[in-house]
């Protein structure tokens, strides 16, 4: 119930939905039991003529309450009905049809207010959780299965959402339907009622003991549904590369065998749960077996109890055993809704670190440089940068340079702050970048990376997101100096036409095209282009490295390239090895040393220009 207790923090907007929910659960428990008492006056009215009683009956105080209801019911039956007794059994017929539908539209008030606390709970849950998985840092992601955060956003929410009803029935509704049951039941019979409790607590520790094992079985079956939904993304993000080599039958069995033990699991979890019901159902009839034998005693042999309130009691008596099976089904609801909140409060209580300082400024104008000073960083126990130092004057394009796993496109993450460094400092015009705010830090930056990274959705909406309320002219004005405004045209819809799933319905060089309009747009002081023209055709390559460098005009920029062919105009290029600047120059000076970069040079057989 810990998890669980947190997760109600959840309903404080709702509470009155809550209230208004417990109120006329209280309502609806009441009547529950009053429409089976009043089975008695009608009872009597049919089979006992000498109940009718013709004089109001005199209140004498609480031992004498059951009587004095029972006479003060004949009284009014009798003044109404007179010697006609069919006039009473109306009388008596509708007052119990009263009370059923008042009982029945209580019940209805009921749910529907706690929908709307359910439905609530569920929206900011889900909110809450999405907010707090694109807070995160990238390094989060590195240790995590995507499909096992999705199964937390949307089945161990829904199980959160379920569990919320069962909760509350546990502690409103069904004990109250009991407790006052139970007081009717007294007052009939104290006797009855008392033997009645002999058996009440043998029957919940049964059902006690087969509930223990149901967290963890939970657990396993919400654990197995994110490994298998994890196995379903990265089939669906590969699929080109599965049937290219023939692994398909790789990827089933991998994801057989998870289902296998999702239905292992689910199985076992399912078959405790629905022991429940069985169980509660045939002890509950057992009560009421034993009720009858001791009951119909009272009332065949030692004459201590009326025909009529037998039945009506009886009536009572079962009407326990619905609200005390649905305790049953809450309390495996709240065991599986403590699992999942569980799973959930692990994401929303991660901490990120990756914060900022509670000062943090708001910088909206760059006029020097960026530097790194005695920077080292490492992903995990190996170091890619140690006392690493840069600077970008302003205006200035530096390209890094270098073979795979040098540190280049770490330099960009921790210019933009995806990762935090582990020693040293970075600063923008000598202003530690952990002293801004992310967003005004990142709207410094525009980035083009060396995979597109494009949504479902229009061309328009996706170079739109460079900037908030871009208008349709800002929008093709960046489409065309990407050189992308030609073909766009050519799409069936124009500027809002649906470029499918990460764009694929675009070529590997129209999708660059798309992230560096975006860029554009955003017309940051800072660009960092990432492998930016790696995925380019040779054509669209040339007319999109023009455009770039008509971008980077008067313009700081960093530029971590793989062909070097797009790097000759760079102001400045350093060139990396295992993390550390073994040359930096221009192209040409680099090329006179004969070093790192002209042998890098001749493998890409560039030449001297």
């Amino acid at each position: 119930m810990d998890y669980f207790k947190k997760i109600l923090r959840f309903a404080i907007p709702y509470r009155r939905y809550g209230l208004l929910n417990v109120f006329f659960n209280i309502l609806y428990a009441l009547f529950s039991a009053l429409s089976f008492a009043a089975l008695i006056p009608m009872l009597d009215v049919l089979f006992d003529k000498a109940k009718k009683v013709y004089v109001a009956p005199t209140y004498n105080g609480f031992g004498s309450l059951k009587n004095y209801l029972q006479d003060y019911l004949n009284f009014k039956v009798t003044a109404f009905s007179g010697n006609d007794e069919m006039k009473g059994l109306l009388l008596v017929i509708g007052l119990v049809l009263i009370l059923f539908l008042f009982k029945n539209i209580f019940n209805y008030l009921a749910m529907y207010f706690i929908t709307f606390l359910r439905n609530g709970v569920l929206k900011d849950v889900r909110n809450a959780m999405y907010q707090k998985i694109v807070d995160l840092p990238l390094s989060y992601y590195s240790e995590k299965r995507k499909g096992d955060v999705i199964a937390r956003i949307s089945s161990d929410v829904l199980e959160i959402q379920y569990s919320f009803l069962s909760i509350l029935e546990l502690i409103v509704r069904e004990p109250l339907t009991i407790i006052f049951t139970i007081s009717v039941m007294f007052i009939i019979s104290v006797k009855l009622t008392l033997f009645v409790f002999i058996f009440i607590p043998i029957a919940g520790m049964i059902i006690s003991r087969i509930g223990k094992s149901l967290k963890k079985n939970s657990d396993k079956v919400q654990k197995e549904q994110g490994e298998f939904l994890s196995i379903l993304e990265e089939t669906l993000g590969g699929l080109r590369v599965i049937k290219a080599f023939n692994a398909e039958s790789k990827f089933y069995n991998t994801f057989q065998n998870s289902t296998a033990r999702f239905f292992k699991f689910s199985n076992s979890l399912l078959n405790r749960q629905n022991l429940a019901s069985p169980v509660g159902e045939f002890l509950g009839i057992l009560v009421i077996g034993v009720l009858l034998w001791f009951g119909g005693k009272m009332v065949l042999i030692d004459k201590t109890l009326g025909a009529s309130e037998f039945i009506a009691y009886m009536g009572l008596a079962y009407n326990i055993l619905t609200p005390a099976k649905q305790i049953s089904k809450a309390l495996y609801g709240v065991k599986k809704g403590n699992s999942a909140a569980e799973r959930i409060l692990e994401v929303l209580e991660t901490k990120n670190p990756i914060s900022e300082k509670h000062d943090a400024r708001i910088k909206t104008d760059f006029t020097s440089g960026i530097e790194l000073k005695n920077v080292s960083f490492k992903y995990e126990d190996e170091y890619v940068l140690q006392n690493f130092n840069l600077y970008v004057p302003k205006g200035q394009t530096v390209a890094l340079v270098g073979q795979s796993g040098s540190g280049k496109s770490t330099i960009a993450n921790l210019v933009t702050r995806f990762y935090d460094i582990n020693e040293g400092e970075i600063t923008i015009d000598e202003t530690n970048i952990k002293d801004l705010t992310k967003k005004s830090l990142r709207d410094l930056i525009g980035l083009v990376t060396q995979d597109s990274i494009l949504f479902n959705d229009t061309v328009k909406k996706n170079i739109g997101l460079g900037k908030d309320g871009a208008s349709d002219e800002e929008i093709e004005a960046a489409a065309k100096i990407a050189n992308a405004h030609d073909f766009i045209m050519e799409l069936p819809m124009g500027y809002d036409t649906n470029i499918g799933d990460s764009g694929n319905k675009l070529s590997g060089g129209q999708k660059q095209r798309l992230s560096i309009a975006r860029a554009v747009l955003k017309n940051p002081p800072v660009m960092i282009m990432d492998e930016a023209t790696s995925a380019l055709d040779t054509e669209s390559e040339r007319l999109v490295q023009d455009a770039l460098e008509k971008m980077m005009r008067n313009r700081t920029s960093i530029v971590i390239a793989h062909r070097l062919s797009t790097i000759q105009n760079a102001d400045k290029i350093v060139v990396l090895q295992k993390g550390k600047i073994v040359e930096q120059g221009s192209h040409l000076e680099l090329l006179k040393t004969s070093g790192v970069y002209k042998n890098l040079v001749d493998m890409q057989t560039l030449g001297v220009i």
